[in-house]
């Protein structure tokens, strides 16, 4: 599997979600809550970070964060390990207390993804019935952003709330705030009484799968820009699935410019020879400027087995004269 994507850029809005080492606990009582939320609160000011949603877990958390300026990845190593010294000094334990990579979904701007991933982590104390919630108060849970939604002075001086009241269409408002705990606690509700609450709402698989949450056309704007990047030398600020599917769009692109540079049609590529010089030196066009696997070349060409993709790719890149060297030229300087 594909690890956590790590793109940043400026006023990016993320998924951020962690959780403890060997699904350990990482808030054991109040007070480790109360440190976190300290922790996070530090962060803001040296970040810059905005925090539109919260909810601390007892093994892991969630943030529906916000950061002005790309630096996701230098916030979130100051944040989880400042976090990390203090639990170990308070518990008179040391080592390692969240698992790995913490995850980072990049959220589209748009108002339907921003508060579907708002209502997502409200909702989470609800979705994994972490508590009775009689009548649907979901406001009871402490350890929540939504609490504050409802109460203004419980709000510290960096979460932000007007941005997902606004993508409800409500005001901060007492008759806004009145219409956010009403429709919440119908949700709630149907939460508690659902025989599958973590397939709830279809738009819930999204956010739990993948790099990105948003529309195609948000999708493609990010992998062209991770292109761009890549193409600069910042390939590092990238891995995982986003380079997967950065690399995958590219290989499309290259496999339809190789497909016109040589005059072949893709209805063809059955028909012709599985080691035609023609799909060899698209082939090894592919297979040089992106990581897409040799399976997806092979299928993708009409090859046959991938393993003989290495012996063709060093046929295409050794030839100094004849038809696999012509190819290569073309497809060099098209």
């Amino acid at each position: 599997m594909g690890r956590a994507p790590r793109i940043e850029f400026e006023g990016a809005l993320y998924h951020v979600m962690s959780r403890g080492n060997r699904q350990e606990a990482i808030f054991v009582d109040g007070r480790d809550h109360r440190v976190f939320l300290d922790v996070l609160g530090e962060a803001c000011s040296r970040t810059g970070w905005r925090i539109h949603a919260y909810v601390l877990m007892g093994n892991h958390y969630h943030l529906l964060l916000e950061t002005p300026e790309p630096n996701l990845v230098d916030g979130m190593r100051w944040l989880q390990g400042t976090y990390t010294k203090r639990f170990n000094a308070r518990h008179k334990l040391w080592g390692h207390l969240l698992q790995g990579r913490y995850k980072a979904l990049v959220i589209d701007p748009q108002k339907e993804y921003f508060r579907t991933v708002g209502d997502y982590i409200h909702l989470n104390p609800a979705r994994v019935h972490e508590a009775a919630f009689e009548g649907g108060r979901l406001e009871t849970f402490p350890w929540s952003s939504y609490p504050a939604y409802l109460a203004p002075e419980l709000r510290p001086d960096w979460l932000e709330t007007a941005r997902l009241l606004g993508a409800r269409g409500l005001s901060d408002d007492e008759q806004g705030r009145a219409i956010l705990e009403e429709s919440t606690r119908f949700r709630v509700m149907q939460l508690l009484t659902s025989s599958d609450p973590a397939e709830f709402d279809e738009e819930w698989k999204r956010i739990r799968r993948g790099w990105v949450f948003g529309d195609p056309s948000f999708k493609k704007s990010l992998r062209e820009n991770i292109g761009n990047r890549t193409d600069g030398h910042e390939r590092a600020s990238y891995s995982g699935s986003a380079i997967q599917a950065h690399d995958q769009y590219a290989a499309e692109q290259l496999l339809k410019e190789g497909l016109a540079t040589l005059g072949i049609s893709e209805s063809d590529l059955p028909r012709m020879r599985k080691n035609d010089p023609k799909k060899k030196a698209i082939a090894w066009l592919i297979r040089t400027n992106t990581s897409v696997r040799n399976q997806w070349i092979s299928e993708k060409l009409h090859m046959g087995t991938p393993s003989n993709l290495a012996r063709f790719n060093q046929e295409v890149a050794r030839a100094q004269e004849g038809l696999l060297h012509s190819l290569r030229q073309r497809l060099q300087y098209k």
